[in-house]
């Protein structure tokens, strides 16, 4: 991720023409240049305080309720758990990043950073999963009764897990720079995808009431939930993808020490609103889920 670039700040330093002479810049600027654009990195560190806060307690709160579920399971749950084990352990690393970047400034503790910005750069991939097993039970219903069975949802989680782990390494011991189309190439194919799946969701809900007074309670509820988890895709995900074509309009000041730091802490908030969803959509809506097939027999599908 791009404004995960973990270099220590010592380093930077030593290339920099910074007035502020031996003592460096301010710890919690990514580069010394950036003393002159604060902003960006206070809005940063906010977001890192919110995800410990608040995305930390909801993710383990949602491994616990999908762990400890007897009945009532829904299909997505096995990649809903996946994807709340990534944002957890990105929200628990928040500290370590805090202190290192502010104190201790351990080059050893920087490999860790990127690994752990490495898997969240490609957690997305559990969200493809998600709207792709949502839009199947919705716009292919006979066809989702035939891969109703969890083993091959597992199989799936196992192959993401490995490309994810593989991403997270290189990015761990390459450096940022290695991975960086790789990154790219994903937040492009995970955006068109999960656009794709949820608007033909909400077009096949439009279209199952069309001409009929009022939408079916059920189908109302998944359809404002589709809406909700679009309008939730596009605020996430929809600035990093319009920002690569423009990278090189931007100066090396108004790139990494505003744009590029904004625009991807929003990306990272979607480490606390992915499981607020979650929570919500469980305590609103009874459990039921957010789409269902609307063939003869209904089927059970749940984000």
């Amino acid at each position: 991720m791009l404004n995960a670039t973990l270099i220590p700040a010592t380093n930077l330093y030593m290339n920099s023409t910074n007035p502020e002479g031996p003592r460096g810049p301010p710890p919690w600027y990514q580069f010394p240049v950036c003393a002159v654009a604060p902003y960006g990195f206070i809005f940063y560190f906010g977001v890192k305080v919110f995800n410990l806060a608040v995305g930390t307690p909801c993710n383990v709160l949602v491994i616990w309720q999908i762990a400890t579920r007897k009945s009532d399971a829904s299909t997505s749950d096995i990649f809903i758990f996946n994807l709340a084990i990534l944002d957890a352990y990105f929200c628990l690393m928040t500290p370590i990043e805090m202190v290192n970047r502010l104190l201790l400034d351990d080059s050893r503790i920087w490999y860790f950073q990127r690994f752990a910005y490495g898997i969240k750069d490609v957690a997305p991939l559990f969200l493809v999963c998600i709207c792709l097993d949502r839009y199947i039970a919705v716009v292919h219903p006979v066809l989702f009764t035939g891969i109703r069975d969890n083993k091959i949802r597992i199989g799936i989680s196992v192959v993401v897990w490995g490309l994810i782990l593989a991403y997270g390494l290189t990015k761990c011991t390459l450096g940022v720079m290695s991975v960086n189309e790789v990154f790219s190439g994903v937040i492009l194919f995970a955006f068109a995808v999960m656009v794709f799946c949820n608007i033909s969701v909400i077009w096949v809900l439009r279209r199952s009431v069309a001409g009929k007074e009022e939408m079916h309670p059920v189908k109302k509820k998944a359809f404002k939930m589709v809406l909700i988890i679009l309008a939730i895709i596009v605020a996430n995900y929809l600035p990093p993808v319009a920002l690569m074509p423009f990278v090189s309009y931007y100066s090396f000041l108004v790139f990494r020490c505003q744009i590029s730091i904004s625009v991807f802490s929003i990306m990272d908030l979607s480490c606390s609103i992915e499981p607020l969803l979650y929570i919500t959509k469980m305590e609103r809506v009874d459990g039921r889920c957010c789409c269902v097939s609307f063939s003869q027999k209904p089927i059970d599908v749940k984000v």
